[in-house]
């Protein structure tokens, strides 16, 4: 007999599918080579696999769950870094020169009397180094987290880089990265990692 909820049901896991692994696929394309386009498209997929887990009436079949995990998570992990450098680019443009390092070249405070009267150039310095990596780090363990059920997680992983941070974020154009960059790499995480937690659990 015809089941409407079946089909709808076998659709839109297609569809999940599809738009998890282009979702993947472009966010590892992404970091590899970045280009804004492919950020976007990964959005997209993003937001049309979270549509089609919400359409659910019913738990995707179990041989599903390591599947979407898989995708979800590598588009949580790679697709961050070039969704915060997007971010960061429509927020900040250029305005700051990057360091050796993968962090921002920014100014010492002033010191002297001739560096607060503007006579003599104060000392610059690289903040935020690593942040590549601890990108990474912070989307594993954020994405982990609400994949295992776990969002309280996310409070950890903030309040840890918030700290680990702090002693760097004296110059507004620090503070203004960190919030932006860390917002949108979480968010990006987060997204990914709410498929597979509405679509399988």
């Amino acid at each position: 007999m015809f089941d409407p909820t079946a089909v709808t049901n076998a659709i839109a896991s297609t569809i999940l599918f599809l738009a998890l692994a282009g979702a993947a696929g472009f966010s590892i394309l992404a970091h590899l080579r970045f280009r804004a386009v492919f950020v976007w498209v990964a959005a997209g997929a993003l937001l049309i696999a979270i549509l089609c887990a919400s359409a659910l009436t019913e738990p995707a079949p179990g041989g599903f769950a390591p599947l979407a995990t898989a995708l979800a998570f590598t588009a949580a992990v790679f697709g961050g870094s070039p969704a915060a450098a997007t971010a960061l680019n429509l927020a900040m443009g250029t305005s700051v020169s990057p360091g050796l390092h993968g962090g921002i070249i920014v100014s010492e405070k002033a010191t002297t009397a001739e560096e607060r009267q503007g006579l003599v150039a104060a000392p610059k310095r690289e903040v935020l180094r690593g942040g590549l990596v601890i990108g990474f780090l912070e989307r594993i363990a954020a994405a982990g987290s609400i994949i295992a059920g776990f969002p309280e997680g996310l409070a950890i992983v903030v309040a840890v880089k918030g700290v680990g941070r702090f002693t760097e974020l004296e110059a507004p154009e620090a503070r203004e990265r960190f919030i932006i960059g860390t917002l949108a790499s979480l968010i990006w995480a987060c997204a990914a990692a709410l498929v597979v937690q509405i679509a399988v659990h």
